[in-house]
């Protein structure tokens, strides 16, 4: 999957520092109050003065550029703090400021070009990757978070989120996209891939029957017209794909489930009422899964919102993802 391009800074510097550009990354590694982009946020800065991204939506970016340009000219980081004003947090869309400290890395001297080349190869690769810096030091390195002594890294991982470590150390995490596949391509899943989009997420939808798997019923969509135990594998399972069945036909969603549960995915939910549910419990049972995987599906799937359309039902599903995601 090719990146938003609001997240591909690490991409856009390294293109810029191979096209002899050079290459500035500044990142937000700490924020208080309502500062208006969190921390992990990055602006790509060219030795040219051409940006990407942004760290604070407009309130300081041009002073981030100006000391972007300095690091690139004398190889040296800066650790900069900005207290984000009332006035300038509601021109971009909040209601009072904040504070935020941006640390800007020259890419080839403080930040490693083998360091950055990793790091975009990771995220090309879909590998859950963490780039630590120091900041107290120029000691930048990159982590899967699998070390002795990083369990707060590998929280980080869970969490989606960047931030400091005690010790001064910054953790800023690059986890893989996230991905939602969905498993039948009935009216539920209509409304959901839409929200699913919204919220960040890259769907794939999954049905062997045309008439349902149409264009025309997903414009725009990339929709894969096999077996959905076939197409998860094709597809592949990790850490940042959720997957969702929706058929009702053990035939589609039985292999599904049975893909996923071999994974080590973030979510599995299955549509369907508890007698259903029970049903498939049993099947699945019968066909050698155990318990403790079985535990892992979310069935009736969504929260019990009173959901009542397909559009509840969707915002239902979603909601329970988001709540997996962010709380485990």
């Amino acid at each position: 999957m090719t990146r938003p391009a609001h997240d591909r800074m690490p991409e856009t510097a390294l293109d810029w520092v191979r096209a002899g550009r050079g290459a500035a990354l500044a990142t937000v590694v700490e924020t208080w109050g309502s500062a208006p982009r969190a921390a992990g946020s990055q602006l790509a800065i060219a030795g040219d003065g051409a940006i990407e991204g942004s760290v604070s939506g407009g309130c300081v970016e041009g002073a981030v550029v100006a000391e972007g340009l300095a690091a690139i000219a004398d190889g040296t980081s800066r650790l900069l703090t900005f207290g984000v004003s009332d006035d300038d947090a509601f021109a971009v869309g909040l209601a009072c400021g904040g504070t935020i400290r941006v640390l800007v890395d020259p890419v080839g001297s403080v930040l490693p070009l083998a360091v950055l080349e990793a790091l975009v190869a990771a995220r090309e690769g879909r590998r859950p990757v963490a780039l630590v810096a120091n900041l107290a030091g120029s000691e930048r390195r990159l982590t899967d978070g699998q070390g002795e002594g990083e369990a707060g890294v590998r929280a980080r991982f869970r969490t989606d989120r960047s931030g400091v470590e005690p010790g001064g150390w910054f953790v800023a995490v690059h986890n893989p996209p996230l991905r939602m596949i969905v498993v039948g391509a009935v009216h539920v899943a209509q409304p959901l891939v839409a929200m699913a989009r919204l919220a960040g997420f890259e769907p794939l939808i999954v049905d062997p029957r045309e008439a349902f798997g149409s264009a025309a019923r997903f414009p725009g969509e990339t929709i894969v017209l096999d077996w959905p135990d076939e197409a998860l594998a094709a597809a592949g399972l990790d850490a940042r794909t959720v997957v969702v069945t929706l058929t009702h036909d053990p035939k589609l969603d039985d292999p599904a489930i049975r893909a996923a549960l071999s994974s080590d995915v973030l979510y599995l939910g299955s549509l369907g009422s508890s007698r259903t549910h029970r049903k498939r419990l049993e099947r699945l049972r019968a066909a050698g899964v155990e318990e403790a995987a079985l535990a892992r599906i979310h069935a009736p799937v969504g929260l019990d919102i009173g959901a009542a359309n397909p559009a509840e039902i969707a915002l239902a599903i979603l909601a329970e993802i988001t709540s997996v995601l962010r709380k485990g």
